[in-house]
C-alpha cells in the first residue's frame, strides 16, 4: 500500500537541499547561523560542505567584494553545480576537496561553517581539529546538527515510532547524534563552545514532513532492516497518513571560537 501523501521516489541531492533551504523551517535556522557567523566587510569565511551553494549568496554579501567566501565539498556534483551558481561572483571560490584534509594554510580564515555537514563524515573529531588548524585565533566556528535520537513521531503505538527513530539513528545516519555531541568534540579539538541554541521544528502537516523525512521511503527501508515487519509498517503509515499528525526533532547550533 502507498498514498499520494507520501513521495516514493528519492528527490536528487540538490533538489532536496534546495527545497530544505527555501523551506520556512530552512530559512529560519539558516538565518539564525548566519547571525551567530557575526560576518564582517573583509572577513575570509569557509562553507564547508557547501553542497550546491545554497548559503554562498548571502555569505557573499556579507563579506562584500572586500572579503572572500571559500565553499568545499568532497561531492564532484555539488562543486560544478555550486560553481555553475556562483558564475560572475569573483569573491567566492569554490572547491573539490575533503574535510578531513583542507587545503588551506594555518589560521588562514575568519569564520567557517558546516550545515548538516558532521552528520555525515567519517571522523567528526578529525574534521573539527582540521578546522580548528585554518581558522586564526579568534576565529568563529558555527555549525548546526540535527540529534536524530530526538526525532519523535506520534503514533497510538509507541513502540512503532521507537522502531522508527532506532532505524533512523542506528541505519539511516552514520552520525545521529552528533548534535548533542558538537559542544565536547569541539572542546577536544582545541575550540571553546561560547553557545548551544537548541532548535527544534515541528512538524503538524504530513506532506511537509515528508519533504524532509521522507517517512514512507524510510519506513519502508526499516521493513528491509527488520525494525517493521509488513503489517506493522502499513499500520504505521496509515495513521500517518490520516492523522492528525506531529513530529519534531531538535536541532542544534552550536558556536565554537579558535
Amino acid at each position: 500500500m502507498t498514498s499520494s501523501a507520501f513521495e516514493t521516489a528519492k528527490p536528487d541531492p540538490v533538489t532536496y537541499l534546495d527545497r530544505l533551504a527555501t523551506s520556512d523551517l530552512g530559512r529560519s535556522y539558516k538565518r539564525r547561523m548566519l547571525d551567530e557567523l557575526d560576518l564582517r566587510a573583509g572577513h575570509r569565511v569557509l562553507d564547508l560542505g557547501c553542497g550546491p551553494g545554497t548559503d554562498l549568496e548571502a555569505l557573499a554579501e556579507a563579506v562584500t567584494p572586500a572579503g572572500a567566501v571559500i565553499g568545499v565539498d568532497h561531492d564532484q556534483n555539488m562543486v560544478d553545480a555550486a560553481r555553475a551558481r556562483m558564475t560572475g561572483r569573483d569573491v567566492v571560490d569554490v572547491r573539490h576537496a575533503d574535510i578531513h584534509d583542507l587545503p588551506m594554510p594555518d589560521h588562514s580564515a575568519d569564520r567557517a561553517r558546516t550545515d548538516r555537514v558532521l552528520q555525515h563524515v567519517a571522523d567528526p573529531l578529525a574534521a573539527l581539529g582540521e578546522i580548528c588548524r585554518v581558522l586564526r585565533p579568534g576565529g568563529r566556528l558555527v555549525m548546526g546538527e540535527p540529534d536524530w535520537e530526538t526525532l519523535a513521531v506520534d503514533h497510538p503505538d509507541s513502540d512503532l515510532t521507537r522502531a522508527y527513530t532506532r532505524h533512523v539513528a542506528e541505519q539511516v545516519v552514520r552520525n545521529a547524534a552528533i548534535g548533542r555531541q558538537l559542544p565536547r568534540l569541539a572542546t577536544e579539538s582545541g575550540f571553546t563552545v561560547p553557545t548551544v541554541i537548541p532548535v527544534t521544528p515541528v512538524f503538524r502537516d504530513v506532506q511537509a514532513a515528508d519533504k524532509i523525512l521522507g517517512l514512507e521511503r524510510t519506513s519502508r527501508r526499516a521493513v528491509e532492516a527488520d525494525y517493521f515487519t509488513d503489517d506493522a509498517v502499513e499500520a504505521w503509515l496509515s495513521h500517518l497518513r490520516q492523522g492528525p499528525f506531529f513530529a519534531a526533532v531538535t536541532f542544534y547550533i552550536v558556536v565554537a571560537e579558535a
